[in-house]
């Protein structure tokens, strides 16, 4: 068995336990939970030491299953995923499915969906969404390769994946778009 194999069966056993994860991703490394479990989402708010009515994104490994967590996908958002030559996170007016820890306190949802092989893989072989957001306390610096991620959130995780942990390259978050159900576009961050 290949490491990414066992990495991705190791994530998802933990996942399913509601377990939180450590995991490369199209951007920055995140930290993760299935994104359906209050429980486990309300770990990750714990972890990172953030205030819980700042709504944190959820990632997929497909977009043919972004109408299961989305009430309503405006037609634009899947030409958006399409057509974009870097991670895009598309805030949707109504989450649905998802833990409530999730949501804006508007109802609304940041998800990304994922080209990247690892997090593509592991999202696909999970089944459900998991949350996406940095590794690293609130309010400090966005760790932008393994090694700079803190002995304190290396500590607090269930599990940590092995794969791409020597990958040096430094990734930048997503951008970040929000899709008014009515058509409305706001760029929250390029």
């Amino acid at each position: 068995m290949s490491q990414i194999d066992e990495d991705i069966k190791l994530a998802c056993e933990t996942l399913k336990k509601g377990g939180v994860i450590l995991y490369p991703t199209d951007t920055v490394w995140g930290i993760g939970c299935d994104a359906t479990r209050s429980d486990a989402v309300r770990r990750v708010y714990e972890i990172k030491r953030r205030a819980d009515n700042k709504a944190l994104i959820v990632m997929l490994g497909d977009v043919n299953v972004l109408d299961r967590y989305v009430d309503e996908v405006p037609e634009v958002a899947y030409d958006l995923i399409e057509l974009s030559d870097k991670p895009i996170t598309i805030v949707y007016d109504q989450g649905i499915n998802l833990a409530p820890e999730l949501l804006g306190e508007d109802g609304s949802v940041g998800i990304r969906v994922t080209s990247e092989e690892f997090s593509q893989r592991l999202c696909r072989a999970y089944r459900r969404p998991i949350v996406s957001t940095s590794a690293n306390v609130s309010g400090e610096p966005t760790a932008a390769t393994f090694t700079q991620i803190s002995a304190e959130i290396k500590s607090q995780v269930d599990y940590i994946v092995k794969s791409k942990q020597r990958d040096n390259d430094e990734h930048q978050p997503s951008s970040v778009i929000k899709l008014g159900a009515d058509g409305s576009v706001k760029i929250i961050r390029k």
